[in-house]
């Protein structure tokens, strides 16, 4: 649900929040107040189209945010925010907990969120590759096994026909592939690789270059511990000699400096050692450049390291194997996918049954609905297609939309072509009223989709939405007393001059207050009489709370 709402600088909203609760919350007000911005702005923040002529006049950018509870998410304490800013050149900064995300991924985000219904918008429920899965979740109990099932197979299916779709052509064609790859094997093979040994190259190449300062420096080392170091201790040994059987410490001093001239004396044969091996070797740097330059040149063509070249050299085998055994592996593939799309017609037959029998209870419950809403003469149909050829999809055989006639003798229609925006609304309604349990979205906003109804029509459409919201959070911009009775909160959107601006203002009513909203909104005037008929719908919703 929406906790909190907070919108800058859009249209005359100057700086707006909006405390929202769980349940029905219904906004009603002045015309030209603000009403329709604030259901902007909430389709703005769901990755909406927004024009710079939106920004407030003055301002330079438009910010809107909203603090979401998302009950079992992966989120903190079911906790996340999401915001959207828009500068006037154009520039939208939108983020989700803080993090930086694209509008597109707004847009996705919040298309599981909010659901928004109004006279002229799309409802989610107008998208024809929805009707399946709410076919599907509504029949959940008995489809769920059945689809995992299928949708495990599915994807098994897909690889098998990925590779079958591998094309060498011709003789001519696998031939002029295969004298590639045995070219590439060749190149490998003799290049004789060996993982590491790139490192150990590089290492004897930088000691080559080095071996000239290096043996100078050996040198220079031994001849100052053979000419002067050595000399000079064994001087030193034989003074302490001397005098060691006066004091137990000179004794100590003494053999510490015999001890340091024997390891001195080790060191310098060590030293030697080393400047014997260590000399400049031009035939073996040319060798070891000459390695490096093959080693890169393989990299070049097959991968970043030799690990990677070795790696490759596997898949060509592999894919040579695959060319030169061709006729027998497509043999042995084509064997698994009929095994497999027997399995997959068998459990798609079993899902179109089951699709078939909560087909038509959804539709029976969809009608009653409609006639509920004053669409006596409608009539709500599920239309499923079954594909005979086995051309499977990823739901099975079937193609699932919702339809409906809205008049005797008419020919049922796709939803997206029924023409009356107050038929639509209170089919959409319908719909969602039967699919409460099963649509994961979990707030719905209700733009004004009582326009153009009345009455009975009326009051059930509040009816309808007062139940839908015990499920989801609702939020409902409506001008019709009858709905505005049923709010669990009403909200009073009005407008006022501050500093030569229009700017709007969003109230929390108290009862006494939604009573004379009520009254007003029926009658146009707050009279005894008009407050006497809002306590009358009040009390009916009271009834209907308890």
């Amino acid at each position: 649900m929406i906790n909190t709402l907070h919108i800058k600088n859009i249209g005359i909203i100057d700086d707006i929040t909006i405390n929202l609760n769980e349940g029905f919350n219904v906004l009603t007000g002045e015309t030209g107040a603000g009403k329709t911005l604030i259901i902007g702005s909430l389709q703005i923040l769901s990755g909406g189209r927004f024009s710079k002529e939106m920004i407030r006049n003055g301002e330079k950018n438009s910010f809107v945010e909203a603090s979401l509870y998302l009950q079992n998410s992966e989120f903190e304490d079911n906790m996340v925010v999401v915001s959207r800013e828009i500068n006037i050149s154009g520039k939208n900064i939108c983020k989700i907990n803080g993090r930086l995300v694209t509008v597109a991924e707004l847009k996705k985000f919040m298309n599981t969120i909010l659901d928004i219904h109004g006279q002229n918008e799309n409802q989610s429920i107008l998208d024809i590759t929805t009707h399946i899965e709410l076919i599907d979740e509504y029949a959940s109990k008995e489809i769920k096994e059945e689809k995992e099932k299928y949708k495990n197979l599915y994807v098994e299916y897909q690889r098998i026909k990925s590779e079958l779709a591998k094309n060498y052509g011709d003789d001519r064609e696998k031939q002029r592939k295969l004298d590639l790859l045995d070219y590439q094997i060749k190149e490998i093979e003799e290049a004789n690789l060996k993982e590491g040994e790139e490192d150990e190259l590089e290492n004897k190449r930088k000691i080559i270059i080095s071996s000239e300062k290096i043996n100078n420096n050996l040198q220079e080392a031994q001849e100052e511990i053979n000419n002067n170091i050595i000399d000079s201790i064994s001087v030193a040994i034989k003074a302490l000699g001397r005098i060691e059987q006066y004091n137990e410490e000179y004794a100590k001093l003494s053999k510490r400096l015999r001890d340091s001239y024997y390891e001195i004396q080790e060191v310098g044969r060590d030293i030697e050692n080393f400047t014997e091996q260590t000399y400049y070797n031009e035939k073996e740097q040319i060798e070891i450049e000459e390695r490096l330059d093959l080693i890169n040149s393989l990299k070049r063509k097959y991968g970043n390291t030799v690990q990677e070249i070795l790696k490759y050299k596997e898949e060509i085998n592999k894919e040579i194997y695959e060319i030169k055994n061709l006729e027998n592996y497509i043999i042995t593939l084509k064997a698994q996918l009929n095994k497999i799309e027997e399995e997959m017609f068998e459990i798609s037959e079993k899902m179109h049954r089951i699709r078939i029998k909560y087909s038509k209870e959804l539709s029976t419950k969809i009608n009653k609905e409609l006639k509920e809403l004053e669409m006596k003469n409608a009539d709500f149909i599920v239309n499923i297609e079954h594909i005979e050829e086995r051309k499977f999809n990823y739901s099975g055989l079937d193609k699932i939309e919702f339809m409906i006639s809205t008049n005797i003798g008419e020919t049922a229609k796709s939803l997206i072509k029924i023409a009356s925006g107050g038929e639509m609304s209170r089919i959409m309604l319908a719909i969602k009223n039967v699919l409460t349990d099963v649509d994961k979205i979990p707030i719905i906003i209700f733009d004004e989709i009582d326009t153009g109804i009345s009455g009975i029509a009326a009051n059930s459409t509040g009816e309808k939405m007062k139940q839908i919201s015990k499920k989801h959070q609702v939020l409902c911009v409506t001008h019709l007393a009858s709905i505005a009775a049923k709010g669990n909160y009403n909200y009073f959107v009005s407008k006022e001059v501050r500093n030569e601006k229009t700017t709007t203002k969003v109230k929390l009513l108290n009862e006494q207050e939604v009573l004379e909203e009520i009254a007003r909104i029926s009658s146009g005037t707050i009279t005894d009489v008009s407050i006497n008929h809002a306590k009358e719908l009040r009390k009916m919703n009271l009834k209907e709370i308890a």
